[in-house]
C-alpha cells in the first residue's frame, strides 16, 4: 500500500528530471551541472536501491574499481608488513570498496577498507551487501561537503562523484581529501564528450531496468568535465605534481601523492 501512494509521486518526479538526449547533445561544449533524481530528498528507497544495484553492475563491465589498483598495489610494495587504510568518499552500494577489497585479498594485500556516503540508504545497502560477500569493511554516513574527512588513512579514493559538484565544491573535495590522506588522494570519474553521453545512453538502458539511472547517466555526463578543467581543478586545489590519466571508455584518474609533494 505504501508503495502504491509512492509511486505516482516518483512518475512526477522522474518527468521533472527528463532532459532530451539532442538537448544534452546540443550543449557539450559547456559543463551543464543539472540536479540528478538519485540526489533528490525523499526518493523511494525500493527505487534508489535499484538504481544502486544498477550502477554496480555498471561499475563492474567497466572496471571502475580497477583503475585504482595499480597505485594501491605500488603503495603496499613501497610498505610491505604494513596494513594499508583506505576510505572511499561517496560510495553509494559500496560496490568499488568491495571490489578493491576483493583485488586485494587475491593478492595478499592487508588492506583495511571504509566508505562513506551522506545517503543512509546507500550506507545501509553497502554494509548489508558486505556482510553478505563476507567482506571485513565498514560503512559510516558523512557529508564529504559539509565537514572534513576524517584521517588515518592511507589512500582517500572517489568514483563518480565529481561531476555532482559544483566547481568550488569539487575544489574543495580535493583540497579535504589531501589534507587527510597519509599518503595518497585518487579521483576517478567520467570525461564529458560526445563519445561518453552516446555509451553512457545505450549503456544504462541495455545494463539496468532502473528509470533513476536512464535519466542520471547522461545528466552526469553534462555534468562531467573534461580533461582541461580537471587539471584547472587540481591547481586550485593546490595538489602540486597530480597525475591525470586518461582510459576507457572515457574516464580520467586523478593520482596524487603527499610523499612526491614532499620529496
Amino acid at each position: 500500500m505504501q508503495r502504491g501512494n509512492l509511486q505516482p509521486k516518483f512518475a512526477d518526479l522522474q518527468a521533472t528530471f527528463v532532459v532530451p538526449l539532442p538537448h544534452l547533445w546540443s550543449q557539450l561544449d559547456q559543463r551543464q551541472l543539472r540536479p540528478e533524481l538519485m540526489d533528490q530528498p525523499g526518493l523511494d528507497p525500493l527505487e534508489h536501491q535499484q538504481a544502486l544495484l544498477g550502477l554496480a553492475l555498471i561499475n563492474r563491465l567497466t572496471r571502475s574499481a580497477a583503475c585504482f589498483f595499480p597505485d594501491i598495489r605500488r603503495l603496499a610494495k613501497l610498505n610491505p608488513g604494513r596494513r594499508l587504510r583506505l576510505l572511499d568518499v561517496a560510495c553509494g552500494g559500496g560496490d568499488t570498496v568491495r571490489a578493491i577489497s576483493r583485488m586485494a585479498r587475491r593478492e595478499g594485500i592487508d588492506l583495511e577498507v571504509h566508505g562513506c556516503d551522506i545517503s543512509a540508504e546507500a550506507v545501509s545497502l553497502a554494509s548489508a551487501a558486505a556482510r553478505a560477500e563476507g567482506h571485513a569493511a565498514h560503512f559510516f554516513q558523512a557529508d564529504a561537503i559539509g565537514a572534513p574527512l576524517p584521517g588515518g588513512y592511507h589512500l582517500i579514493t572517489t568514483s563518480l562523484f565529481l561531476h555532482h559538484l559544483t566547481e568550488p565544491d569539487a575544489e574543495s573535495l580535493l583540497r579535504s581529501m589531501a589534507a587527510a590522506t597519509l599518503e595518497q588522494l585518487l579521483v576517478h570519474d567520467l570525461i564529458r564528450s560526445h563519445v561518453d553521453l552516446m555509451l553512457t545512453w545505450i549503456g544504462t538502458r541495455l545494463l539496468s531496468r532502473s528509470p533513476i539511472v536512464h535519466i542520471d547517466g547522461p545528466l552526469s555526463v553534462g555534468g562531467a568535465f573534461q580533461l582541461d578543467e580537471v587539471a584547472q581543478l587540481a591547481a586550485a586545489a593546490g595538489l602540486v605534481d597530480a597525475q591525470i590519466t586518461r582510459f576507457w571508455p572515457e574516464r580520467f584518474l586523478v593520482s596524487w601523492s603527499r610523499n612526491a609533494t614532499n620529496a
